[in-house]
């Protein structure tokens, strides 16, 4: 019995890895995975494989939370071509974690956790069955990821070190500060402007994470750093409206203030 040829080889996929067409001149990327964590890590992955290799044609990146878009020029590559590419990428670096993404910065961001900036704290640590100052201190010693800029550049970031997933607001607020910062399954944002959320609010930071008089109006991308530090109430004013601002090795162990004024 003559044995069959194997089957061609599928350009838009290699084992993990899943490409779909996204309009005339765009690739969707995402890895074939049950387990969300690899996904978003994986998407981390594609983004850093793609900015080492810079294929012929990518005009953008545009990350997801799981996802990864890539934008290309139709008229100097097909989506085929870009996804064998990719894939011919993957193979050569692999789709492993090989740490801090290239050129990524530390952000150190100070929090308040009064009653008031935090509403929803008892019930997270409740839901999560810890005490508060534990909670509080899952999210401290986390050290985090920005996978995406979300609406109004909203940094939302991965990592957070709870030991289960937080849920969403049964009822999103209509109206949440500037500021906050929030939690849904183990994943934290910071809302940059007033507006309606569905995540739970846990503390506020006294610093602008986005401010259009300032260019780019956001210090922060995706790749890069974050970790909180609660500061208590009387902190606040000095604080209060200082640009968020990459820190300086040397600078985390102040808690970010000489980053956030530099």
């Amino acid at each position: 019995m003559t044995p069959q040829p194997p089957p061609a080889a599928n350009p838009s996929r290699s084992p993990g890895l899943e490409a779909h067409p996204f309009g005339d001149s765009a690739l969707m990327l995402g890895i074939a995975d049950d387990d969300p964590e690899v996904r978003r890590t994986g998407a981390r992955r594609l983004r850093d494989v793609l900015l080492e290799v810079r294929p012929y044609g990518v005009l953008n990146l545009v990350a997801g939370a799981e996802s990864l878009l890539v934008e290309f020029d139709c008229l100097a590559v097909s989506h085929g071509q870009l996804a064998q590419t990719v894939r011919l990428a993957v193979a050569g670096l692999g789709l492993q974690d090989a740490g801090p993404a290239l050129g990524a910065r530390d952000f150190v961001v100070p929090m308040v956790v009064s009653d008031e900036f935090a509403p929803d704290l008892p019930g997270v640590a409740e839901e999560l069955g810890l005490s508060q100052e534990a909670t509080l201190e899952a999210l401290t010693t986390s050290v985090l990821t920005i996978n995406l800029l979300a609406a109004a550049m909203a940094p939302m970031m991965a990592g957070v070190q709870f030991p289960g997933q937080v849920s969403r607001c049964a009822e999103p607020r209509t109206d949440v500060a500037p500021g906050s910062v929030m939690v849904a399954g183990t994943s934290a944002i910071i809302q940059p402007f007033p507006g309606p959320t569905g995540w739970k609010v846990i503390g506020r930071t006294p610093l602008t994470v986005c401010d259009i008089r300032e260019d780019p109006a956001t210090s922060y991308r995706p790749g890069d750093r974050v970790t909180f530090k609660v500061i208590p109430e009387s902190g606040w004013a000095e604080l209060e409206g200082r640009f968020l601002r990459p820190v300086a090795p040397a600078d985390q162990q102040e808690g970010g203030r000489r980053g956030s004024e530099a």
